[in-house]
């Protein structure tokens, strides 16, 4: 049984019954027989199923933020942008993917070759709760252009908004098949990757599932594309605009209540300024409004389950303990819902949990440096490689500072996001493969030599 439980308020809002096996291996038939026929679809039909996604993803968008926000409890708004960012994914990839996609030709005078790319088969999607329509569409729909087909297996706690999907590829007229939601528990995904119907497998969780997951997938020899966690660097220097680095600060770490692997969460700041940033970013974490997801005005809402919330006030017990200094919030909020007060922790170094481990919540960490090359340094040290900012008006310096940054992406005087256009993913133990982009249409592509000789 998959229960939706409301985190605003503690409420049981449905209950589900968990798919049968003989319902799975009907669905895994059904999706290999469905993909057979839809890789000899052409790409411009493809993609006009994508941008059929992307019209019923805009008709239905209050119905689906409100789903998002009853499940995990995401500020309304924010579940709202989401929805219209998975819709502007969709009609990227309708109007790219057929360019993406086209054979790369490589010709001589006796010889020619060409680069194809041809899709794998049946992909299994094994997708979080936090953004739980995003990060279903930012991978279906350049996974749908190149041919493929997809098994959604989603978080337990968000099973609404799983059908929903389903039901979204349904109006929008995937062929049967194609695309199945499946309420499996996670003790059913190890056969689902075993199984020689599901060709390659797509994970976006933590570090720790991530590594169960890809020792799955590679004793059964299958393509993976892992994004898993992270604690991404802030790093702010003496010669940067200091207010709006401290505004776009709040945003970076506080959106979707801390609760993203692309959050920024350790504020690694000069000493030369960290007295001011750290009083600006202060008053802007004071400013959030803290209540009900649905109320537009909110800005912070529940975390998405009570054990996520024990598990984050464990870590910032430990961190105060460890000698960091707590200088706004540290607790659970008292009454129904799983809140937690947003938190700032001043004064971290590298021997603190909230250094070391990813808090994924409502807590910043400001850890103090001397120089750009310590900043670099404590950003680099760390197990997790997603995502980093630098802030500085120094152009030289900060190309300089990308360059020498472990991470997926480093974004300069501005906030790390997604987005459609550009390749994302990490190293280290936040994950291998890329998302987005030209790049992440292709991971789940046979990039196939084709050699031509002179005719006889």
């Amino acid at each position: 049984m998959m229960q939706s439980i409301n985190p605003a308020t503690g409420e049981l809002v449905a209950e589900f019954d968990l798919h049968t096996e003989a319902q799975v291996d009907q669905a895994l038939s059904a999706a290999t027989g469905a993909q057979s026929a839809w890789r000899r679809v052409s790409v411009i039909d493809r993609t006009r199923l994508l941008s059929a996604m992307a019209r019923e993803l805009r008709a239905g968008q209050d119905r689906f933020a409100r789903l998002i926000t009853e499940e995990i409890g995401k500020p309304i708004t924010e579940s709202l942008a989401e929805i219209e960012k998975c819709a502007l994914t969709c009609d990227y990839y309708a109007e790219n993917a057929p360019r993406f996609l086209a054979d790369e030709e490589i010709g001589s005078n006796a010889t020619h070759s060409a680069v194809v790319f041809d899709p794998l088969g049946v992909v299994l999607a094994i997708m979080p709760w936090n953004y739980p329509f995003w990060q279903f569409f930012r991978f279906a729909a350049p996974a749908l252009a190149a041919g493929n087909g997809a098994i959604l297996k989603h978080a337990a706690n968000v099973p609404r908004c799983a059908l929903a999907i389903e039901d979204v590829m349904r109006k929008a007229g995937c062929p049967d098949g194609l695309m199945r939601t499946l309420l499996v528990p996670s003790s059913g995904v190890a056969a689902m990757i075993e199984d020689d119907r599901i060709a390659a497998v797509t994970l976006t969780g933590s570090t720790q599932v991530g590594q169960i997951v890809a020792s799955q997938a590679g004793r059964a020899l299958k393509k993976q594309v892992l994004e898993l966690g992270g604690s991404d660097p802030f790093i702010v220097l003496p010669d940067a605009d200091i207010a709006t680095a401290a505004q776009v600060a709040v945003k970076a770490r506080f959106i979707n209540v801390g609760q993203s692997c692309v959050n920024a969460k350790r504020f690694i700041v000069h000493d030369d300024i960290a007295e001011a940033f750290t009083e600006a970013f202060a008053a802007g974490i004071r400013a959030l409004k803290t209540g009900d997801p649905m109320d537009p005005a909110t800005q912070i809402g529940p975390m998405a389950r009570r054990d996520l919330r024990d598990e984050l006030h464990d870590q910032v017990t430990r961190s105060i303990t460890d000698g960091a200094t707590l200088a706004i919030g540290g607790a659970p909020l008292e009454g129904p819902g799983c809140y937690y007060a947003p938190t700032l922790l001043d004064r971290v170094t590298p021997a603190h949990t909230s250094f070391r481990e990813e808090l994924f919540g409502p807590v910043a960490s400001v850890i103090r440096c001397s120089s750009a090359e310590e900043a670099v340094a404590l950003a680099n040290d760390t197990e997790f490689g997603l995502g980093a900012a630098v802030w500085t008006g120094d152009a030289a310096l900060a190309r300089r500072m990308s360059r020498e940054i472990d991470a997926g992406a480093v974004f300069i005087n501005g906030m790390v996001a997604s987005d459609p256009r550009l390749p994302f993913g990490g190293i280290k133990k936040s994950g291998y493969g890329r998302e987005l982009g030209s790049y992440g249409l292709r991971e789940f592509t046979n990039m196939k030599t084709v050699w031509t000789g002179p005719a006889r």
